[in-house]
């Protein structure tokens, strides 16, 4: 079991890059429209279980992003402020964390100064190499095809809390 992630009670994700590939479709009327992975969502159903707080920090505003962190359930989301580190100095008020408890999945360079912070900084699989040079673990998984779910599984992983998990969202699905 690794100590330090541990200790980890909240995950902050990017989403451009991370819960997507980084592309984004825009019609001739100005819609926006992003894919996202399935398996992101079971990402979330998992840290849910596991009890983790998760927010969300994207440096570009989009309504795709909204809407599919509130069919998530997702409380806290920040979309569309360059300085990531306001969003995340907020976070740690609102649920009295230490920089040692976040765990924060990025890609880009918007993300390096709030992953410099955090006790566990996670790089997808198509991430930069500058975000890859300070993270604790790169995904396997590129941004867009489950790279978020991958690095909750990680975490879970580490924390030797898996079986507990997977029991926990076995009841839950049982009871919907």
């Amino acid at each position: 079991m690794n100590l330090k992630i541990k200790k980890i009670k909240m995950i902050i994700s990017d989403i451009d890059g991370v819960w997507t590939d980084g592309s984004f479709y825009k019609g001739t009327d100005g819609q926006e429209f992003k894919k996202f992975n399935v398996n992101d969502g079971v990402g979330i159903a998992m840290a849910k279980a596991a009890g983790y707080k998760i927010a969300l920090i994207s440096g570009r505003y989009s309504p795709a992003t909204e809407y599919r962190a509130k069919e998530l359930n997702i409380e806290d989301v920040y979309n569309g402020g360059l300085n990531k580190i306001i969003a995340y100095e907020e976070l740690k008020i609102k649920y009295n964390l230490f920089d040692s408890e976040i765990a924060y999945v990025g890609d880009d360079l918007i993300d390096i100064p709030v992953m410099e912070k955090v006790g566990a900084p996670i790089a997808v699989a198509n991430a930069i190499t500058a975000v890859k040079e300070i993270s604790t673990y790169t995904t396997k998984t590129a941004g867009g095809y489950g790279a978020f779910r991958e690095s909750v599984s990680w975490i879970i992983d580490q924390q030797g809390r898996m079986d507990d998990v997977l029991k926990t969202m076995k009841e839950r699905i049982l009871k919907s």
